[in-house]
């Protein structure tokens, strides 16, 4: 079972190398994360964007840009359109998103005509924290997305936090349905929404896992909480694999306060969609973005 996310580096390298389609990739933390996975034998690269640009960013950084298939492009939603189409085609195994705007990276996913979101689909974020002081990694949904999940799309979410925490080896996850308390609270919808999903769970509704909710999110990260709340017969408790947040706001704060202020590092993708597309924060560290493209080589079949 990977524990690290520098292991999910070295799970992909045995996967081989992967073609990857940065779009718009002209700053410096993409193009050195991109040469980083490149040099760690992850990923072969094509980069979409204005060439000048990209071959003096790359000097600036000591990056050797011919290592690169580079495709000039000014603009920054054609070269998001021109990175989907190869991904789509098969050119390119992972889409990645360099300088552009989330906006336009995701109205370019999201392209009924370009192929990559399959037809009545749903399109969600997954992002794997590595914490200081948690026992293992923890995926969590959804911080970037759904603004507010309904029922059925907290069942698709429960679905891919599952196939990520497969990726890292878990066979059965464990995830905590996030809600303010641990008691079911018939008016708050995030705590009758986790309640049923347990249930669900318990029945084999939703797939090989193990569910519980609702869990506030100090008892579902810590026993010792959890047994002072009196929380009986929960296997979750404690020890989960994955979160389900039950709005962006939370997952964002979290999923925020855990990087910045409690210093830990993450990897984070796009799911639902037909290939994996890599989906990183301009402002995020050059780590996080080659953790980010190891877990989408680890994801590309």
């Amino acid at each position: 079972m990977i524990t690290k996310l520098s292991e999910i580096v070295e799970a992909a390298r045995s996967n081989g190398r992967k073609r990857i389609a940065v779009a718009y990739g002209q700053d410096s933390h993409t193009l050195e994360a991109v040469y980083d996975a490149y040099k760690e034998g992850l990923i072969d690269a094509t980069i979409y964007g204005d060439r000048e640009t990209i071959e003096r960013v790359c000097t600036q950084n000591g990056i050797d840009s011919a290592l690169f298939e580079i495709v000039d492009e000014k603009s920054d939603t054609k070269c998001v359109s021109l990175a989907v189409a190869d991904v789509v085609s098969g050119k390119a195994d992972i889409l990645m998103k360099g300088l552009v705007s989330t906006d336009k990276y995701m109205r370019g996913i999201l392209n009924k005509d370009a192929g990559l979101f399959p037809p009545k689909g749903t399109l969600s974020h997954v992002a794997i924290m590595e914490m200081q002081d948690y026992h293992k990694l923890v995926v969590i949904s959804d911080v970037a997305v759904i603004p507010l999940p309904d029922f059925k799309q907290k069942q698709k979410l429960i679905g891919y936090l599952a196939d990520t925490a497969r990726l890292l080896g878990v066979e059965t996850p464990k995830i905590a349905c996030i809600a303010p308390s641990e008691q079911v609270l018939p008016t708050v919808i995030s705590s009758t929404d986790g309640a049923i999903l347990a249930k669900m769970g318990d029945r084999g509704q939703l797939g090989n896992v193990i569910v519980d909710g609702p869990l506030s999110l100090d008892v579902a990260l810590y026993k010792d909480v959890a047994e002072h709340k009196k929380v009986k017969g929960s296997t979750v408790a404690g020890d989960p694999d994955c979160l389900l947040f039950p709005n962006i706001e939370s997952g964002n704060v979290f999923f925020k306060s855990v990087s910045h202020l409690g210093h830990g590092e993450l990897a984070a993708m796009v799911a639902g969609t037909n290939k994996p597309c890599v989906l990183t924060s301009r402002g995020d560290s050059t780590l996080t973005k080659k953790y980010s493209i190891a877990l989408a080589c680890l994801a590309a079949k």
